[in-house]
C-alpha cells in the first residue's frame, strides 16, 4: 500500500492528515512541503508573532510527538517537481519518486509580486512564511518609517502593529477604501476611521510606480510624482494560487485547481483543498470560488478526509474569516460580495467602535453574509443563520429588539 500523499504542509495539509486518523484511516499518510520543519499556523505571523506575544514554538499546529504517535510522516524542505498521473507517482526535485494511492494537493498560494522598478531593493518585504516574518520582524525593530502597499488584511494588520509600536506608517492603496474587495463601504469606513485615529496615514487611489534606492529602499514613488519616505516597505497586494503542478499534470485549472462539490479533480486519484483550489459553493449560488482562509482549509480537509474514509458528502460549510487589527476584531460570515443591500445593527457612534457594529449584507433579498466588528455574538448567530438557510428580513436585522438568536436556533 502506497497510502495517501499530501503535497503541502500548511493548515490544509495538516488538517487532512489529522482528520484521516480521526476518521479511522490506518494506512500510510505522508506530507510533503517546501518549508522546513513541522506544520505551523500562519495567522499570528502578522499580529501576535510580530508583537512578540508568541514565538515559533507557539505557532506549531501540533508538537513533534503528535506526528510520531499518529504515524504521520512529514517531509519538509522537499519540492515536488512533477506528478505522473498514469503511474500515480510524484517526482521530487531531489530525484526521488514517491508513489501514492490517493494524492491531495494542498499547495496553498504565494505572494503576488510588486511589478515595479526597484522591487528587488533591500528593505522591501512580503509576509506569508515564518522565514519572511522573521526577516520583517528584525527589520521593523530598526525601522524609522514604514510604507504598506495594499490595504488588505495583511497590510492593515501590519499597519496596526506599527501603530502600536509608535512607528509612522503610510498605507498606499490603488482603490478608494480599505478592504475594498472584502467588506462593504460602511464597514470599510469604520475600519479606516479606527486606523486613522491610531495614527495611520492612508493614500487611496494611489498607484506605485517604483521603489527609490539606490542601495536600499528609502521611498515609494507614486504614479502622480509624489514620494512616500520609508526605510521599510511591506507589499500586501494579494496572492496567487500554487496550481502549476496541477496544470503541468493536465488537471483543469480555473482560478486555482478546479474541483467538484466533493473537492475532487477529474482524476479520481487526486483531490485539492485550501487556497489552491476553486470549487462550486452553495453560498455563491453555485458559482466557482477560491477562498483564502483557515476555515476553508480546515473544513475542506475534513470533507476530503471523510470521503476517503468512505463517507462522501458535498462541501457546504459556511465560509468565515477574521482579522485582528489593533483594537478591532473583524469577523465575516458568508460571502458578502457582491451585495445589493446592507443594513447596520449596532451604533458605533454612541461610544466608539469598541462597542461593536455588524453589517448584514443581502443579495437578491436573501442574507448573503454578515460583517461584525467587535460583536462576536452576531458573528456566531450569522454562521448559524447561513448554515440553516434562515434569513432575517433587513428590517429585522436592523432592529436591535429583534431576537436573531431565536431565529438562528429555529
Amino acid at each position: 500500500m502506497n497510502g495517501i500523499v499530501v503535497v503541502g504542509t500548511g493548515q490544509a495539509g495538516f488538517q487532512l492528515a489529522a482528520s484521516l486518523r480521526e476518521n479511522g484511516h490506518a494506512g500510510p499518510v505522508t506530507l510533503v512541503g517546501e518549508e522546513p520543519g513541522l506544520p505551523y499556523g500562519r495567522p499570528p505571523l502578522s499580529k501576535a508573532y510580530m508583537l512578540g506575544k508568541t514565538d515559533a514554538a507557539g505557532l506549531a499546529l501540533r508538537p513533534e510527538a503528535y506526528f510520531a504517535e499518529h504515524g504521520l510522516t512529514v517531509r519538509g524542505a522537499e519540492r515536488v517537481a512533477a506528478i505522473d498521473r498514469a503511474a500515480r507517482r510524484l517526482h521530487l526535485a531531489s530525484g526521488e519518486a514517491l508513489a501514492y494511492d490517493h494524492l491531495v494537493l494542498a499547495t496553498g498560494s504565494r505572494n503576488r509580486p510588486l511589478p515595479v522598478p526597484g522591487a528587488d531593493l533591500p528593505g522591501l518585504h512580503q509576509l506569508r512564511t515564518l522565514a519572511e516574518a522573521d526577516a520583517l520582524k528584525a527589520a521593523l525593530a530598526e525601522a524609522r518609517s514604514v510604507a504598506v502597499v495594499g490595504a488588505g488584511f495583511i497590510g492593515l494588520e501590519f499597519a496596526a502593529v506599527c501603530a502600536q509600536k509608535g512607528i509612522p506608517v503610510t498605507v498606499i492603496e490603488g482603490l478608494d477604501r480599505p478592504l475594498a474587495r472584502s467588506v462593504s463601504p460602511a464597514m470599510a469606513a469604520l475600519i479606516e476611521a479606527s486606523h486613522v485615529g491610531a495614527g495611520t496615514r492612508f493614500l487611496f487611489g494611489s498607484a506605485v510606480s517604483g521603489l527609490v534606492g539606490p542601495d536600499r529602499v528609502r521611498a515609494v514613488a507614486l504614479a502622480d510624482g509624489r514620494e512616500v519616505a520609508a526605510d521599510l516597505v511591506l507589499v500586501g497586494i494579494g496572492v496567487l494560487p500554487n496550481d502549476e503542478l496541477a496544470k503541468a499534470a493536465g488537471l483543469r485549472v480555473e482560478n486555482g485547481i478546479a474541483v467538484d462539490a466533493v473537492l475532487a479533480t477529474e482524476d479520481p486519484a487526486i483531490s485539492a483543498i485550501g487556497d489552491c483550489a476553486s470549487f462550486p459553493s452553495p453560498h455563491a449560488e453555485g458559482a466557482r470560488v477560491r477562498i483564502e482562509s483557515v476555515q476553508n482549509a480546515v473544513d475542506g480537509a475534513r470533507c476530503v478526509a471523510a470521503r476517503l474514509a468512505g463517507r462522501p458528502a458535498a462541501f457546504t460549510a459556511v465560509p468565515w474569516f477574521w482579522s485582528d487589527q489593533g483594537p478591532l476584531k473583524l469577523q465575516i460570515a458568508g460571502l458578502c460580495q457582491p451585495h445589493d443591500l446592507a443594513v447596520r445593527r449596532g451604533d458605533p457612534e454612541s461610544g466608539g467602535v469598541q462597542r461593536g457594529v455588524s453589517v448584514f449584507c443581502y443579495r437578491g433579498g436573501r442574507l448573503a453574509g454578515v460583517e461584525s466588528l467587535n460583536r462576536p455574538a452576531d458573528h456566531m448567530i450569522a454562521r448559524r443563520l447561513l448554515q440553516s438557510g434562515r434569513s432575517p428580513t433587513p428590517e429585522q436585522a436592523a432592529d436591535p429588539g429583534f431576537d436573531l438568536k431565536s431565529l438562528a436556533l429555529g
